[in-house]
């Protein structure tokens, strides 16, 4: 059951996002009532575009999106990992920011995060995501010292209380609340400012929301000083166009902050309807035995590049 929840976090995150979602409303109805926008509500804006990434998992992908004006992408997982952002980079230079994200599995051992970490090092990554899994934060720091990438986390975790000993201790150099799960903007924003004191960078995820959440944190990103980018699903499923009137104006890889008020955006309830949610929990499957990447005999070769004998996860938990 554990294994299966590892998307969601183990840290109480599901409650979290129910909380999330009535306080993200509230803001778009005071902001509607008031006739000005939430950015404006959480003091004020002081950027007019918020810079985004998108997501490659080849060089063909990496050079579409690089051609339609992103200058950074994320790619991620721990088949291959090395290979791929290695031709990611041949493709598309050292212009475009580049980040990795591991997904922090369980079985994935911290002594096997630092030698993937020091192996991705000469590609001069914007970060180093998830290393490890959440729960143990000794994990985490761990890595950030033996490892000369900045790193962030955060996405599985609820309120300021869950990031905080993360950044008091500058384990991490960003910080990536999610903005379906964090608590709301207001928990959102005292993580910044948290964050803000100890030089750490936000980054909030963006991986699994909805283009109403995305909306919301660009409301909130317009507002701190310590913003560093926003994650982005580019052509990721059509729906996300039917569910919402005021698309997002997208221009060179930026979001422009809208003035229209409160979130600056409306669902179509006829559209969510036709898409209920199927849920976000994988079921075990019985094929895999769950061994920890350190444990399985041909870990020896798992960094060499080009082998086929990495260490191969199911679908599912390779993300």
């Amino acid at each position: 059951m554990l294994t299966a929840t590892m998307g969601h976090g183990m840290t109480g995150i599901v409650g979290s996002g129910a909380m999330t979602g009535i306080e993200m409303a509230l803001w778009d109805i005071k902001g509607k009532a008031l006739g000005t926008p939430v950015w404006n509500l959480l003091g004020g804006k002081m950027r007019d575009r918020i810079r985004l990434y998108a997501h490659a998992d080849t060089p063909e992908r990496a050079r579409v999106l690089v051609d339609r004006g992103f200058d950074a992408l994320k790619t991620g997982g721990v088949h291959h990992t090395v290979e791929t952002v290695d031709a990611i980079r041949r493709e598309i230079g050292t212009e475009t920011d580049l980040m990795v994200d591991v997904h922090g599995p369980p079985w994935l051992t911290t002594k096997d995060a630092i030698a993937l970490g020091r192996a991705l090092e000469p590609y001069r990554l914007l970060f180093y995501e998830d290393p490890t899994a959440p729960e143990n934060v000794d994990s985490i720091a761990r890595v950030a010292d033996a490892v000369h990438i900045p790193i962030a986390a955060g996405e599985r975790h609820s309120h300021l209380y869950g990031v905080r000993e993360l950044i008091e201790r500058e384990i991490i150099d960003v910080v990536q609340p999610d903005t379906g799960r964090a608590g709301g903007l207001s928990q959102m924003k005292k993580i910044a400012a948290m964050a803000e004191a100890h030089y750490v960078m936000i980054a909030p995820h963006d991986g699994s929301l909805g283009p109403v959440a995305e909306m919301a944190a660009v409301h909130l990103l317009a507002t701190v000083p310590n913003f560093l980018i926003l994650e982005h699903l580019e052509d990721d499923v059509p729906q996300r166009y039917e569910v919402m009137t005021g698309q997002p104006q997208i221009e060179r890889g930026h979001i422009v902050v809208p003035d229209t008020p409160g979130l600056g955006v409306d669902i179509v309830e006829e559209a969510i309807a036709r898409y209920p949610s199927a849920g976000n929990v994988v079921s075990p499957d019985a094929s895999y035995d769950y061994q920890y990447v350190a444990a399985r005999p041909r870990r020896a070769h798992w960094l060499n590049g080009g082998r086929d004998d990495t260490p191969v996860f199911r679908a599912g938990h390779v993300f």
